[in-house]
């Protein structure tokens, strides 16, 4: 049973919409603390010792202090192997492998176009700020290489590293999610129109762990309130 398990921040924030998934995946109890950066409250005093050099807080387990949000799935994954889904972050040290590929395919490659494209295409058009049409399509491009090797991928395997969902499919949900959702279609249609990707999409966004995290962000949508 987890005891003192804290998530500092916003459910709207992709980094927290990550760790609040592999919580729920786990059925682990947790104390989630609001903190507005758009207000700075992260900055507030009693904050401040929790904080890494960067000035963020994420993550807090008795004395323990995460920021990034993949470590913090591996950690939690870790420790609570007996926990909720058993399989989140592999079986066996062969699987293991292939979902820290998959975990460092996001990071590195996946996660700098849907960034730009999950600001450009949801967050830009609710704060009034002109479209960038080349930036948006240079990150439609980048991205596009990179589902085109996902559908390929998934036109074998259930999942990205098998057929277990695993910590590989629910880092990708928190940017997929606000790209498929956005006022404009042209970000859904880079995930619907790759048979597989599509498919994919459609089975991992439908868990019931991300659900729970969708509801929480339209009750807590951050700077949109």
């Amino acid at each position: 049973m987890a005891a003192g398990l804290q998530v500092f921040g916003q459910p709207a924030s992709t980094d927290v919409a990550r760790v609040l998934t592999c919580l729920f995946e786990k059925n682990l109890e947790f104390e989630l603390i609001r903190i507005d950066t758009f207000k700075k409250e992260h900055k507030l005093p009693e904050f401040i010792k929790l904080r890494d050099p960067t000035g963020q807080v994420t993550f807090k387990h008795g004395d323990k202090t995460l920021v990034d949000s993949r470590a913090i799935c591996r950690y939690l994954s870790t420790q609570f192997p007996d926990d909720g889904n058993r399989t989140i972050y592999g079986t066996g040290s062969l699987e293991r492998a292939s979902v820290e590929q998959w975990l460092q395919a996001e990071a590195q490659s996946f996660d700098a176009p849907s960034s730009e494209l999950v600001f450009h295409l949801a967050f830009a058009p609710q704060l009034n700020i002109p479209a960038d049409e080349a930036r948006i399509a240079e990150n439609e491009r980048k991205l596009q290489q990179m589902l085109n090797v996902y559908d390929e991928i998934l036109a074998k395997n259930k999942y990205l590293a098998g057929d277990e969902f695993t910590l590989a499919d629910l880092s990708h949900l928190p940017n997929s999610h606000y790209i498929v959702n956005a006022r404009s279609p042209r970000g859904k249609k880079l995930f619907t129109s790759k048979k597989h990707v599509a498919r994919w999409y459609e089975e991992i966004s439908n868990r019931a762990s991300w659900k729970q995290v969708v509801k929480m962000q339209s009750e807590h949508p951050g700077a949109f309130e």
